[in-house]
Parts: structure tokens; sequence; C-alpha cells
């Protein structure tokens, strides 16, 4: 028989499975949200415990997180980095709250997996508190569209390799295919003579101005909310903390050019 473990919320009492590192507030989202049955893609776990690493770094260094449970976090966090968690994501994709339900599915794995490595028990919140520690200088509103700015920025590298090679291929095709006459097409009728090296040396350059776009378009995802918190005013911050962790979150992902908005 599964052993199983009790959390309490201000809604009450809810038994869940003792060797989950999700929390009682990812599985009554999991029960809200019975929707698609699609988990969130790892590149998002990524981008948002690397914010959470980000955030406990910062934290620690300013005095407002115990170095103790500092390290404890960004440990979690590097863990769900790694992949190591995925299977604990389990709220659907499609979910009302600005990502509410997303952001604690991340606080509660990181804090009980933090709450084990400093010897404690899953569920021990008096240890390691999903929101006062995990989510300390944060928010739903700027954790979230955060993750998802630094999401496509990853993910987006491997589109414009992609893209660049397909430019690139379509412009070899284009001059060996240089000397082959064809018909142009237009209304769905054949038109005026056409080299069909033209035609594919246009296919490239279409291709290459669409990466162009999406690099120019990667500029502006840079800018993060990040140390905004509720409301964008920061209430609740520390006035070094947004300098400090978008330079951490820099780091920690590889993005160079990163800044607070």
């Amino acid at each position: 028989m599964n052993k199983l473990r009790t959390e309490k919320d201000s809604l009450g009492e809810r038994k869940l499975p003792a060797a989950a590192y999700y929390g009682i507030q990812t599985l009554r989202a999991k029960e809200n949200f019975p929707i698609s049955g699609i988990p969130p893609r790892r590149e998002f776990i990524t981008a948002t415990a690397m914010i959470k690493m980000a955030a406990a770094e910062t934290n620690s260094a300013l005095g407002l997180l115990s170095k103790k449970k500092g390290r404890a976090v960004m440990k979690a966090a590097a863990e769900v980095i790694s992949g190591k968690f995925d299977r604990e994501f389990i709220v659907d994709v499609y979910q009302a709250g600005a990502g509410t339900s997303h952001n604690m599915n991340a606080n509660e794995v990181i804090a009980n997996r933090a709450a084990e490595l400093l010897r404690g028990k899953k569920g021990d919140h008096a240890l390691i508190h999903p929101n006062d520690h995990v989510n300390m200088s944060q928010s739903t509103n700027d954790v979230i569209p955060a993750a998802m700015r630094l999401t496509i920025l990853m993910m987006s590298n491997g589109l414009l390799e992609t893209l660049e090679g397909l430019a690139a291929g379509l412009k070899k095709k284009a001059r060996s295919f240089d000397r082959v006459i064809k018909s142009a097409r237009t209304h769905l009728q054949d038109a005026v003579p056409l080299r069909l090296g033209q035609e594919f040396s246009s296919y490239g350059e279409s291709v290459r101005r669409s990466s162009r776009g999406i690099r120019s378009s990667r500029e502006n995802l840079k800018t993060l909310g990040i140390g905004g918190t509720a409301a964008g005013t920061g209430l609740n911050t520390h006035p070094r903390y947004r300098a400090m962790a978008v330079k951490a979150l820099s780091r920690l992902s590889g993005i160079k050019g990163l800044k607070g908005a």
C-alpha cells in the first residue's frame, strides 16, 4: 500500500503520496485544471528553476536568506534544472491565474527537496517554506513572464541554427539550379519564364529575413520584470535585488544582455 503524508493549507488538509516532491497547492491545481493532460515543457521548468536559483543566490547575498537555506534552495533548483524532477511538475500547461499554479509547483518541489538536503522531511515547511524562502522577493506576476521569455530565448537558439542551415541549403540549390528554366506561376496559371535558381534564391532570402526578424525580436525579450513582484513596484524586495538577480540569471542561463525592466 502506498504511503501517504498529510499537508494543510487555508482550505484544510489533504493527503498526497509521501514520495511526492510537489505539495498540497500543486495537488489542488492539478484537480482544478484537468484540461489537456499536457505537462509543462522541459525548457519552461528549467527557466523557472533558474529564476528560483538566481533569487536564492541574491537573497542570500543580501542577507535576506540564511546561507544554509540559500545553498539548499540553490542545490535543489540545480537538480530541477538537470531534469531530475520533471515528473513532479504535474499541473496542466493550460491553467488560469497568470501561472500561479506552475510557480507554486516549482516552489513546492524545490522547497521539499531543499528540506531533504537539510536532513528534514518533505512537507516540513518550518525548515524550508515554498513561499517564504523559495519564492522570496518574487511573485507569479514577475516569475512567469520572465520564465516565458527565458524559455523562448533558450529554445530559439536551435531554431535560428536550423533556419540559417536551411537558408544556406536553399542558396546552394539556387546556384545548382541556376540554368534550369521553368514557367513562373501566378493566379494558378503559368506566367513568364523564370530560372529555377532565382526561385530557390528567393526562398533562401525569405528564410534569412525571417531569421533576422527573430533575432531582432529576441533583443526585446531580454528585458525581464524580475523584482517587480505583484504589481511592478518592487514591493517587498531589496533595492539591489533586481540588478543582482538579473545578473545571476544571465550567468546561469548563458544569455548575454539580460536586463531588468
